[in-house]
């Protein structure tokens, strides 16, 4: 009887931590729009763009869609028994977080193309790193990690044409 009383406390428990991922998540995504805001209408318009650069509109569902996955991504690795392993992917999971809203504040925030390009290559390497644990953990969560390895590829490149072109 006891085992059932607490499977509904779990379930809202695992489900409010949920929500606290994708919250954390998309309040990183909100502080980097905020920084983004206030250049992307004049400063990022002005600059050469390469061919392959993508419409503006396509950049908010993209990285919505990319928060929410890595999000859940990392809830289900929290959701594991603890572990060394665990807790090393969770902590280069918050790394990488914080490096993303890092990349906003040196390209869009400072303008400097330069340092973004430099910061976002360490940033991939800490989002593959990040896929790579939590694979290891988690087939699925590693899974969820892919299209955010695939976007920052995308943006490193885009990155260095653009900083090659200006």
């Amino acid at each position: 009887m006891t085992g059932t009383s607490t499977q509904p406390a779990r379930r809202r428990h695992d489900l409010l931590a949920l929500a606290g991922f994708i919250a954390v998540c998309l309040a990183v995504s909100g502080i980097g729009g905020a920084i983004t805001a206030t250049s992307v209408g004049d400063w990022y318009q002005a600059l050469q763009k390469p061919t392959f650069n993508p419409p503006d509109w396509i950049f908010a569902p993209v990285w919505t869609t990319l928060y929410v996955l890595m999000a859940t991504a990392a809830w289900r690795v929290w959701r594991l028994p603890a572990s060394p392993a665990r807790q090393s992917a969770l902590i280069v999971f918050v790394l990488q977080l914080a490096l993303n809203l890092l990349w906003s504040l040196l390209f869009f925030g400072l303008q400097r193309i330069d340092l973004g390009l430099i910061e976002i290559v360490i940033l991939l390497v800490c989002i593959v790193a990040t896929t790579i644990l939590f694979w290891r953990n988690d087939v699925a969560a590693g899974v969820l990690v892919v299209p955010y390895v695939l976007w920052v590829g995308y943006a490193s490149v885009l990155n260095g044409a653009l900083w090659l072109l200006n």
